[in-house]
């Protein structure tokens, strides 16, 4: 792909430290970008930062763990204004007590069974009241609740939380096989509801805005530094047109939209050399370059057509013709445009050209001749004898070469005599040219020549147009397109050595 012109320029050895500057802010912008996308991301995640389990295939219960990585809830949940719910908490603080005391009494303690029936009734409220709605976790409860109805075999998920926390289901099959149930199926959906507060816009809180902008004033300092420096590079460029050369970087201190700020810590990073874009770049814009063109191309060719086609149908098209006369001109510069290039190119055609074809000119010329006397001046008999034919080839050659020697030479007296300035010739030019063009006006206006010659001229332009639009939206014609602009490369090789700055 050609290399854009602005990237051939030869720009002057920038300073060290402002180059070292540049990368240090584009870095922070890139730091800054990860950090936008972590935030934009956290709530809808939360459940993953919590729980630290990765599902790569969900239809699966595959689980990959990775409790390696720090558990960040309880710290930004505080930017997201983020609380632990109020029903949820209780029923989790309730079945933790539940298992300490099973533990440590069994399943036949009064204390247990008190507590069994508390939380047989925290898990049926629960399910009534649907807590998860606060958190935008309505669907979690409806997969509580299948899991539920999955391990007691039953269609009701209140009567299944009842079966399940009973002591008689407890004795039988054990307190720790159920106890595993509830601590890697139940529990962890229960966990992931929260309480979010709301700030007095109406909105959830959201604190994000106090760690980002410690970035937003080092953009908005780098912003002024590069204005100052433009400024001093180019003195008679104003204060505001130098500070909207850097419009690109507005995302960059937007407190919305801030996912748009990939493109300026982009242009950041390639600026600075810490990433090559170029590749890429070229990959884009061949195809778009190759898209615009072929629509750009289809427009003006429509264009085009259709004002041929207007000036075709028009009625007063015999006026139009007329009106390349000269005398009808209203300058005179235009009107002697075809003379001058009349006078231009018969000289060449006449002097130049035509001289140079007399080999061509007298074998067509022999052949010509020798057809014609063949087919009418000779017998039948006669024409198959040898010593004739060579006699008769010989005849028709020097006949042949006088005949275009006589207007070969014609022809050079005529082209010098027409480049010669000469009034009295320029005069019987314009004279022919306007008759000409008068002539073929009156006979337009004359009979059905004119609206016959309009219909098929627009047909014909109609069929041109038609045919011309169904091969460029061919697929393969922009691909052919594409690849003929991969081969063109005028980027100078790697290993040529740049002239000093």
């Amino acid at each position: 792909m050609i290399r854009p012109r602005w990237q051939g320029l030869k720009h002057r050895n920038r300073n060290l430290s402002w180059r070292r500057w540049d990368q240090f802010v584009a870095l922070v912008a890139g730091l800054n970008l990860v950090w936008v996308l972590f935030d934009v991301s956290y709530v809808p995640l939360r459940s993953f930062w919590l729980q630290r389990n990765l599902y790569p295939l969900p239809s699966l219960q595959l689980v990959i763990p990775l409790h390696w990585l720090p558990d960040i809830t309880t710290v930004y949940d505080q930017v997201k204004g983020i609380e632990p719910h109020h029903d949820t908490t209780t029923y989790l603080t309730h079945f933790q007590k539940l298992d300490q005391t099973i533990q440590r009494d069994g399943i036949n303690g009064d204390a247990v069974q008190q507590q069994l029936a508390q939380q047989v009734k925290l898990t049926q409220q629960m399910i009534a009241t649907n807590p998860f709605l606060s958190s935008g976790n309505g669907g979690v409860l409806e997969k509580l609740k299948n899991r539920l109805r999955g391990r007691a075999g039953l269609d009701s998920s209140l009567d299944a939380a009842a079966q399940l926390l009973s002591p008689t289901l407890l004795k039988r099959h054990g307190w720790s096989t159920e106890r595993q149930f509830w601590l890697e199926k139940i529990l962890p959906l229960v966990e992931v509801n929260y309480w979010r507060s709301t700030a007095q816009n109406g909105l959830p809180t959201d604190l994000s805005w106090r760690l980002d902008t410690p970035f937003q004033l080092l953009f908005v300092l780098d912003i002024l530094l590069r204005t100052a420096r433009l400024k001093r590079r180019y003195p008679a460029i104003r204060w505001r047109d130098a500070l909207l050369r850097r419009w690109i970087d507005l995302p960059l201190l937007l407190p919305f939209a801030r996912l748009l700020r990939v493109v300026p810590v982009t242009e950041r990073l390639s600026t600075a050399g810490l990433i090559q874009l170029e590749s890429l770049r070229a990959v884009i814009s061949r195809g778009v370059v190759a898209l615009l063109a072929v629509e750009l191309f289809e427009v003006i060719t429509i264009r085009v057509v259709d004002a041929l086609q207007d000036v075709i149908r028009s009625p007063q098209l015999p006026q139009k013709i007329r009106g390349f006369c000269t005398y009808q001109g209203t300058d005179q510069n235009e009107s002697r445009e075809l003379i001058e290039l009349l006078r231009l190119w018969l000289p060449l055609l006449l002097s130049q050209i035509g001289p140079n074809m007399r080999p061509q000119l007298v074998a067509l010329s022999t052949h010509i001749l020798q057809q014609g006397m063949d087919s009418k001046m000779i017998p039948a008999p006669l024409r198959s004898n040898v010593s004739y034919q060579k006699a008769e080839l010989q005849f028709s050659r020097q006949l042949a070469e006088n005949l275009v020697d006589s207007a070969l030479d014609l022809s050079r007296g005529a082209g010098s005599r027409l480049g010669v300035k000469d009034p009295v010739l320029d005069g019987l030019g314009t004279d022919t040219l306007d008759r000409f063009w008068e002539e073929l006006a009156r006979a337009m206006e004359q009979g059905p020549v004119l609206e016959r010659s309009q219909e098929l001229l627009a047909s014909l332009l109609e069929d041109l147009k038609r045919s011309s639009f169904q091969q460029l939206n061919r697929e393969h014609a922009v691909n052919d397109l594409i690849s003929e602009l991969d081969g063109l490369n005028f980027n100078p090789p790697a290993d040529q050595p740049r002239p000093p700055a």
